[in-house]
This record gives structure tokens, sequence and C-alpha cells, in this order.
């Protein structure tokens, strides 16, 4: 029986052309960035063209990037590096209930550190409604963190209309867009965002790399202490394999865009269809346009941790939401803010995701093993 992986959402297997840019990095780029013979210069020549390419993929300038070890550095660099760079004028920080745990937790964090932090709700199809950050803005709000991306149900939320509100307020903008980048054209000036948050290995790209944007100008505390790097941003030797290889990671990933888009929303429409035919109870959790590539859904009469598990034994892998919060017996966060502390559908939704590699063959056969599966759960 062939596995087929529909957890891409959690991670992605690395493409070939990523694996060999880094093991050409590893086997010539090994000199120190920061020094300044011959093998240095050549480390940063490299570095140099990394942070380049990265830096257009979201219209930003090169200055503007700074390489972290991934999203949950990123995201905690734009909110603890704010409330310590703001902490004068003012201690109140807006989020939502959704967000990721790197931007929650921080957030719970501060709170323990006297900040006081509003966690917006949102609709039932996951989506923070615009009037409520405007409602919620005060005159000593110093950060507004709202993700690009839902990571479990894939709602996208009105980045630039909450940035063109904040034109009108000195808060920082910062979105967590690690599950939207590479899949949506990101443009940070269009956005109105100070902070963004990306991750390579959603991409395709290596684990342990990953950069947060800063726009020029925007002040930010530093979380790391030691040599200049990263223009004294982030202290650490850059890992120039890495970088290299997140780089060429952006390349295919904006090459495939559009295809991808295509395909990955294809694929939902392929899953929807077999549910349909087969008569079986399911519900679509958020709106079917959101991220291309994640499909939460709903099956009544299972229970997801069994459900997870047959789905596994059958050769499909997939999840109930968020990879970091794999093993707990705690429900999802992101659906108790879409339906509820006692909604059915806390117990019964999973995670498809997709990715590089997957075939129409492949989401065919994902979907008769799933309904299968349903069919001896509702017996």
């Amino acid at each position: 029986m062939t596995a087929i992986y529909l957890d891409h959402a959690a991670t992605t297997p690395m493409a070939k052309e990523v694996i060999l840019a880094m093991t050409e990095a590893m086997t010539h780029v090994y000199g120190n960035a920061s020094s300044i013979h011959t093998s240095g210069r050549a480390a940063r020549k490299e570095l140099d063209a990394a942070r380049a390419a990265l830096a257009s993929s979201i219209q930003a300038s090169p200055n503007e990037i700074i390489f972290t070890s991934g999203g949950t550095e990123a995201d905690n660099m734009a909110i603890f590096g704010t409330a310590e760079a703001r902490a004068t004028e003012g201690k109140h920080i807006i989020t939502t209930q959704i967000e990721h745990h790197a931007v929650l937790h921080a957030c719970q964090q501060l709170e323990k550190q006297g900040f006081d932090v509003t966690y917006l709700p949102v609709d039932a199809q996951g989506v923070v409604s615009v009037e409520d950050v405007k409602n919620a803005l005060r005159d000593d709000t110093i950060l507004v963190t709202i993700m690009y991306g839902n990571n479990e149900v894939g709602s996208i939320q009105p980045i630039a209309e909450i940035g063109a509100l904040l034109q009108e307020h000195p808060a920082t903008f910062h979105t967590d867009a690690v599950q939207a980048y590479g899949m949506e054209e990101l443009d940070v000036n269009a956005l109105g965002v100070d902070l963004l948050s990306v991750s390579a290995h959603k991409i395709n790209g290596p684990k342990g790399i990953g950069f947060l944007y800063q726009r020029q100008g925007t002040k930010l505390g530093n979380l790391l202490f030691g040599g200049s790097q990263e223009k004294k941003r982030r202290a650490g030797t850059e890992n120039i394999p890495a970088a290299l290889g997140f780089a060429k990671a952006v390349e295919v990933a904006t090459q495939n865009r559009t295809e991808n888009r295509k395909k990955y929303n294809s694929f939902k429409e392929i899953l929807i269809k077999q549910f349909d035919e087969a008569k079986i109870s399911y519900k679509v959790n958020g709106v079917r346009n959101g991220l291309p590539h994640v499909l939460n859904v709903s099956f009544a009469g299972t229970d997801v941790e069994s459900f997870l598990i047959n789905l596994d034994m059958a050769g499909v892998y997939v999840s109930s939401g968020s990879a970091c919060t794999a093993g707990s017996i705690d429900p999802s966060h992101v659906l108790v803010a879409m339906f509820g502390e006692e909604a059915a559908e806390l117990r019964s939704s999973v995670r498809f995701s997709f990715g590089q590699g997957l075939t129409e063959a492949d989401i065919l056969e994902a979907g008769k093993r799933t309904v299968a599966i349903v069919q001896r759960f509702v017996k």
C-alpha cells in the first residue's frame, strides 16, 4: 500500500533543487560571512544574494530581512522585540484567538510581564472583523499581530484592510505569514505591515531557517546578544547553506505558484466530490476559497483520535490541526474560537493539506480510503 502524505501544512519534503543547492553550498561555501578574507567575502556574497532574493519575494529591501531559525523565532522577535522597544509608549497588544501558538504563547508571556492583550474573536469562517480591530485600538496600543492565513482551516485575514486602518494609528503591525508564504502573492507595501514572519520548511525548503521582515524605521528590540550579524539585530553566525536552500525554495515556489494554486484547489474539489458521492455526513470548516492547500473537514460520527489512527494505518497522513500541538488532548483553539467549546467539530475534524509531488490519482485514492473509514465509523 502506497502512503499518501497530506500534511504539507505541517511541513514539506525538501525539493530536489533545494537539496542540490545546499549540498553545493556545504561543499564550497565554508567561510564565515563576518570574516574579511577571501573565503569570508565569498560567503558574504552568497548570503547577500539569498537575502536579496527573499526580499524581492515580498517586495521589500534586502536590509529589511532578518534571518531567523524559523517562524517561531520570527514571531517571537516581532512580539517581544516590539514590546521591549515600545514599552514606554504603551502596553496594549491586539491579536486574535486563532493565532499560531508562537504568537499566542508569546502574548501570554507578555501578560505575565504587565502587558494588556486583547484576543479578538473570529466568525464561523475563521475570519476576524476589521471593525473589531478598529474598536479594540487604544491610545496605548503598541502592537497589532494578526496572521495572514490560518494553518488549521486556511482562512485568510483582511490584512490589507487592517493595514490601511493602522495608517492612522502609530501601532506596529505584524503578520505571521508562515502558512501563506509561497502560496499567496505578498507585497509588504500593499499590505501595510511593519513586520512579517516566514519559515522555509513550509515551502519545500530546509527546517531551521526563516526570516522576519522589519520595515525600515520600525522599532525592534533584540532577543539574542553576541556578534554584529544581521546588522546587529540578531547575533549568531549565519547558516549560509540553509539561506541558499531557502532562496532556491522561494525561486521554485514562485515559478510554480499559479499552477500549484490551481492544482491544490482542484484537489479540494476532488475530495469534496468523493464525500458527496459517498453520501457521508461532513462539513468543510472555514471558507472554501481560503489558502488553496488547506482543507479542514469535520466528519459527523467520528472521533478525531481514532480516526487519525485509522487513516495512518490506511496510509493517509493527515493531522487534526497544527503539528505544534501534536499529541495534545486539548481541542483545537482555532475550532473553539470558530464554533464554541461544546461544538461537535472539536472532536471530528481533520486537516488535509497539499503540496509538491501529489497527483490527482493520489487524491482520489486518499479520498477513497477516507470514505471507507468514515463509513466504518458511522455504521
